[in-house]
Formats: C-alpha cells, structure tokens, sequence
C-alpha cells in the first residue's frame, strides 16, 4: 500500500492573519468594481456623448463579463493552482482598471468594464484558498469577514464615487483612477501575503460546458439588465429568456456527457448547495434595493415631489449609505462567530431577520432622516450575516476540488440577484411617477413606487427565512465538515450521490 504524501502544515496565527487580509482586500476591490459607477452615469454620459441606453452598458458589461469568466476561473484555480489564478485574475482588474480611467470613447470604456467584470472570480478563489490554510476553528470566522468586504466594498465605492466628483469641475475618470490604485495594492498583497498553491486537482478544462454555461447566464442576464430598456414584452427580452432556457438544457446535457465536467450536476442540484443560491439570489437583490432605493429617496428634491431629502450624491453617500457600509463589516465576524457556534442555518435566520425589519421600517417611515440610516444599518448587517452563512453552507456540502466552481455559482447568483434588484427598482421607479409636474422638470418617480420597492425587499428577506428553514439542516457544523476532513468529505459525496 502507498504512503500517501505528506500535508504541509497549517499557516501560523500570524500568517493566517495576513492571508485573510489579502484575500478581504481583493474580495473588497471586486465589490467596489461593481458598484463604483452607479454614481457617474450621468458624467459618463455627458462627457462621452453617449445615450442612456448606450452608457447603462458600463454597468451591464461587468455582470455578464462577471457571470461567463466567475464560473470557469473559479474551477481553473482549483485544477491548475489558486494563487497563480488570483494573480493572473488581479493583474487583468488592474489592466481594465487603467483602461477604464483612459478611455475617451464608450466602447474603450465597456471594454476596460469586461476585464474589470473577469476579476469576479477573485471571490471564489479567496474562499478556496481559505479553506487550504486556516485552521477548521477559525475558518467560519475568516470567511465571514471575507465576505463581508463584498457589502462593504460596494457601499464603500458608492461613497468614495461620491466624494471624488462632488466639485463643480467633477471627472468621472477620477473613480477609476482610485480603482486602479485599489487594484494594484490588492495585487501586491496577494503576491507577497498568500502562500503558493498546495493542493491541485489537474485535469483537463471543460471548455465546452463553460461556453454552454456562459450562453446560459449571458441570455438570462442580458434581457434582465437591459429590460427596462427594451421593454419587458419585447421580442429581444422574450427571446433571450426564451433562448436562456434552451441553453441551460444544452448545458445540463454538455455536464452529463463529458468525462471532468466544469459543474458536477449531482453537486449543483444537492438541496444545501441549492438553497444557498436561491439564499444569494434574494440576498444580492435586497443589497442593491436597499442601495438604489434609499440612494434616489433622498436625492428627491422634496419641493417638487412632496418627500425626500434634496441630498446631493455627496451627502445621499456619505450621510445616508456609509453608515450601512460601515456596519456590514462590523458585524461580518459577528456573523462568522454565529456560524461557528450556531451554523450557518442561524446565521441565515438572523439575516432574514435584520433585513425584513429594516425594509419594513423603510417602508412605514422614509421621512426622517434618523430613520433611512437607522433602517439602512439593520439591512447592512442583515446583508453581512446573509454573506457569512452562504460560504459556511456551501464549504460544509461540496467535496474540496469543487469548492471554487461550487463557490463560483455562488457568486453568480448573488449577481443575478442585484441585476434582478436593479431592474425591479428601475422598473418600479419609472412606472409609478408624478402626475402634475411645472414644464420642463423630468419625470420623477411618485413616492408609492418607493414604498412599493421597500416592501419588495422585505418580502425578500422574508424569502430567505423560508429557505433557511425548508432548505438547510440545523445544528453546528463541525470544523472538519468545513475544512474538507477526508471522513467528512467522504461523508458528503456519499450524501451528493445518495441525492442524485
């Protein structure tokens, strides 16, 4: 019989301290990068001579560049080593980064978009890294905190997006400019901070079934990012969904067929791993409700509508949405602490919790300003608790070799969940506006369509409840289930095969 090789031992107290600095910084940066140019639509538009439908693909772009690379990348660091993905990852965020805050046409600038959108995957990647050096006990906790940088980084960019292009002379290349600077340290610190890969599965790329799965997400997302737009009963929308759903049977086909499937079809549609999408999904999209609705609330100028704050996107950031931000990552080890002890099931209820409450408090009172940043903290920790939980459930069902891919779907479905949220907010806001207006002043939203979207995001929370209760199991998980013991592995692709 073989000796089987040697383990390289576990990081120590320090090193495990710096890895997951590292990791939550470039989990941060790929945060920011999605959010950062809600604020200066309007600039890129104006300063380009780009049309509206034209300059919503700055943010477009990201999402699908984010839904087609997150998935395959996600699996190529498990196969051919996670840290020189990480890297090769960063120094194209970096590259797409100096393009974006260059470019001086809009097509220049949606390219610089697609690389910055590639650097999703940097998400699972830093998860799967945790789970090779951190110890089992305080693995919860670490991936906690790194996924609470992903609330934080987004509201961080709105506010620093806000800061920079508050003057009169304001330039909207400043922001990307400031994510080039962000890009280049989170590049530095995984060089000199994470340790080389120690674990590869090898194998070969299963590039058929992540064309398969990218046609899939890009003909889902595209119509639900570009429906507003288009129409909802358009013939471009009814047909990419209409050809989202033969695709996604073309690849569920593709997986089944080949010999080292991109996505193992027994993993995927395991119950855990499933409602952990589902969670991601209602999650996501209650983040950007929160961020969309309480950001044009108080940007209403209330002598002509009755309500909101007359905050300029200075003020609507800092006053109104860096409290939330600041509060997602403050509670994130709090969250990992509750996963620790308590489980990720927990966790997930708290989330459920903190996010319907908040919502509902929006909902009944958005007239004081005490209560739009009262209501905005609740929903951040809910937010940072709802991140905590999903990677405990995904680590603790999944074998080690698919936790990047397993993590990956993950994180596309918390995407999917925020281009759901913002067109449902778009949508609404756009539907319900002000009958009587002075000549001249652009259609503004009536204040039942924010009240409508409030309810929205509590019904989603509410959502989440439900499948926390009905879709994960109760109880601590154990340390060895998370960190990818060989008894508990073993243990779990037994329960993978059972449920297939």
């Amino acid at each position: 019989m073989s000796t089987p090789p040697p383990t390289a031992p576990p990081a120590g107290r320090r090193n495990e301290t710096v890895i997951v600095f590292a990791l939550s910084l470039a989990a941060m940066v790929v945060s920011m990068m999605q959010t950062l140019p809600v604020p200066i639509l309007g600039l890129i538009r104006a300063d380009l001579g780009a049309s509206a439908a034209g300059v919503s693909w700055v943010t477009t772009a990201t999402l699908l560049s984010a839904a087609v690379f997150t998935p395959l990348l996600g699996r190529f660091g498990d196969q051919h080593g996670k840290k020189p993905t990480l890297v090769a990852v960063l120094a194209v965020m970096v590259v797409g980064s100096v393009i974006t805050a260059l470019a001086g046409s809009l097509p220049v600038l949606i390219v610089g978009r697609v690389l910055q959108g590639a650097a999703t995957a940097i998400f699972p990647l830093a998860l799967s890294v945790l789970r090779e050096e951190v110890r089992p006990q305080k693995l919860p906790g670490a991936m906690a905190l790194v996924s609470g940088t992903l609330a934080f980084g987004s509201g961080l960019a709105l506010v620093a997006t806000g800061l920079l292009t508050s003057g009169a002379d304001a330039d909207y290349r400043d922001a990307f400019w400031m994510a080039t600077v962000f890009a280049a340290l989170a590049l530095i610190a995984v060089v000199a901070l994470v340790p080389a890969t120690r674990h590869k599965t090898g194998g070969r790329t299963d590039f058929l079934g992540a064309l398969t799965l990218g046609a899939t997400l890009l003909l889902l997302l595209l119509p639900i990012s570009q429906g507003h737009e288009w129409g909802w009963g358009s013939a471009r929308t009814l047909g990419c969904l209409a050809g989202a759903a033969v695709m996604a049977a073309v690849w569920v086909l593709v997986e089944r067929k080949v010999r080292e499937p991109l996505v193992d079809m027994r993993m995927f549609a395991h119950r855990p791993v499933l409602m952990a999408n589902l969670a991601g999904l209602l999650v996501g999209f209650g983040m950007f409700a929160n961020f969309l609705g309480v950001s044009y609330l108080v940007q209403m100028p209330e002598a002509l509508t009755g309500y909101g704050f007359d905050a300029s996107i200075l003020r609507a950031s800092v006053q109104f949405l860096l409290p939330g931000a600041i509060v997602s990552l403050l509670a994130s080890p709090i969250g990992g602490q509750i996963v620790r002890h308590r489980g990720p099931r927990t966790a997930l209820g708290f989330a459920a919790a903190f996010g319907a409450v908040g919502f509902l408090w929006l909902a009944l009172d958005h007239t004081h300003t005490a209560s739009v940043i009262g209501a905005g903290i609740i929903v951040g920790a809910a937010v940072s608790f709802g991140y905590a939980a999903m990677p405990a459930v995904i680590m603790s069902s999944v074998p080690p070799h698919q936790s990047g891919i397993a993590n990956g779907i993950n994180s596309i479905s918390r995407s999917t969940g925020s281009a759901i949220g913002s067109a449902v907010v778009t949508t609404i806001l756009s539907s319900r506006t002000i009958a009587h207006l002075p000549p001249g002043v652009p259609a503004l939203p009536a204040e039942s369509a924010f009240t409508a979207t409030f309810w929205i995001g509590a019904a989603a929370f509410a959502a989440v409840a439900v499948v926390g209760v009905l879709g994960l199991r109760g109880g601590r998980r154990s340390p060895a289930v998370a960190s990818g013991h060989p008894v508990a592995t073993a243990e779990r692709q037994e329960s993978l095969g059972a449920s297939a």
